[in-house]
């Protein structure tokens, strides 16, 4: 079983209504008050998420077409020639180099006070931009140096100006993503806690009430913790060795119901198990692979999961049989649209699900990069999946 006890990051965080640190601090010394998650009701962070790439896409992209097009509105006007080469070269290196900056320090200035937020996020591209127009010989060195202040004003005033913009922009990208991620939630708690699976499962429990309590009383165990799982926040991120136990309970329970018709393989050893995903993203596919792979046909299939890392990234990959005979109810594709809807919420353009079938065998692989917590709990051998 999975074990529920608070791991390092839980017993770190402290309650929320009644704060143990703000009970013992000594007289006069100021506390500060437990940083809430979003899925708490916290507000939306100011500094986006700046090492993602989608993110770093989504601001440079739009800086380079609004230059070209005040470049090509400047030479339609008549205007003076425009630098229009200097100018991107400008921008691309005050963008780039606050992307860097902001991406080391978001995580130490989100959950801060929003005024702290948002003079971290305008000020550090209105201080870089001042840092870029200095390296740039050709514009403030001729300056007078009493026209240096007026020649850099308007650079970190269009510097601030830009980066409120985008990080409204991708504010607002968050919030409209809000109703889906809800509507995802909901297709999970649907698609997983199926009615047949629990009238299965708990025949399966009363067949063995008589001829093994012990096995039963495991399986009520599990069948609690699944259910357990699936009633938490789909969106909270937890470490891939409690989501890889997860998936093994879950097989337990089916292999008591499908006996030697159902085969696991496990491929884990260079699996890392304190990156993070979403809560119950494997879990549906696993589900899937049980419900369109070995359900439908009457002899002995094999499920194949292997998990690995490569670099910064991590790979996992499911392979089900597909049975000969026709299914005798088509697949909605549920499980994997919302697993491929929840990657792109959690890692943007870096969390990818791909499927192939071929050879008789159904392939699914899903990437996302590797983001670890800071203590790792290696539980992977703690449950036997054929027990």
């Amino acid at each position: 079983m999975i074990d529920r006890s608070p791991g390092p990051r839980e017993a770190a965080t402290p309650d929320l209504t009644l704060p143990s640190a703000a009970v013992s601090a000594p007289v006069g010394v100021a506390v500060l008050p437990p940083r809430r998650r979003l899925t708490d009701g916290a507000d939306f962070p100011v500094v986006p998420d700046c090492c993602n790439l989608g993110t770093v896409a989504r601001v440079l992209v739009p800086l380079n077409v609004g230059v070209l097009l005040v470049g090509w509105l400047a030479s339609a006007s008549g205007a003076a020639s425009w630098p229009l080469l200097e100018t991107l070269l400008n921008v691309n290196a005050t963008a780039a180099a606050s992307l860097l900056l902001l991406c080391a320090l978001r995580r130490y200035v989100n959950g801060a006070r929003r005024s702290l937020q948002w003079t971290v996020a305008l000020g550090v591209p209105a201080l870089l931009a001042v840092a870029v127009s200095f390296v740039d010989a050709g514009s403030v060195r001729q300056a007078a140096p009493d026209g240096i202040l007026l020649s850099l004003a308007p650079r970190m005033l269009c510097a601030g100006a830009a980066a409120w913009v985008l990080i409204e922009f991708l504010r607002l990208r968050q919030l409209s993503l809000q109703p889906s991620q809800a509507e995802g939630r909901l297709q999970a708690l649907q698609a997983r806690i199926r009615p047949h699976f629990l009238f299965n499962s708990l025949n399966t429990v009363l067949g063995l009430m008589r001829s093994d309590p012990r096995k039963a009383e495991r399986t009520l165990e599990n069948l609690a913790d699944l259910f357990r799982v699936f009633m938490k926040d789909s969106r909270e991120l937890v470490p891939l060795d409690d989501e890889v136990l997860l998936c093994k309970e879950y097989l337990t329970i089916e292999k008591l119901r499908l006996a030697d018709r159902l085969a696991v393989r496990w491929e884990i050893d260079d699996m890392p198990g304190d990156a993070l995903l979403p809560s119950l993203l494997l879990q549906p596919l696993v589900e899937n692979a049980v419900h369109h792979g070995i359900e439908p046909s009457a002899s002995r299939g094999e499920i194949v999961v292997s998990i690995s890392r490569s670099g910064d990234r991590v790979r996992v990959e499911i392979v089900n049989p597909v049975p000969q005979s026709a299914p005798r109810r088509a697949g909605n594709h549920m499980a994997l649209s919302n697993v491929r809807e929840r990657l792109d919420l959690t890692f943007d353009v870096e969390g990818q699900l791909e499927t192939s079938n071929a050879d008789g065998r159904f392939r699914v692989t899903v990437q996302f990069p590797y983001r670890k917590e800071r203590r790792r709990r290696d539980a992977r051998r703690s449950i036997d999946p054929d027990r």
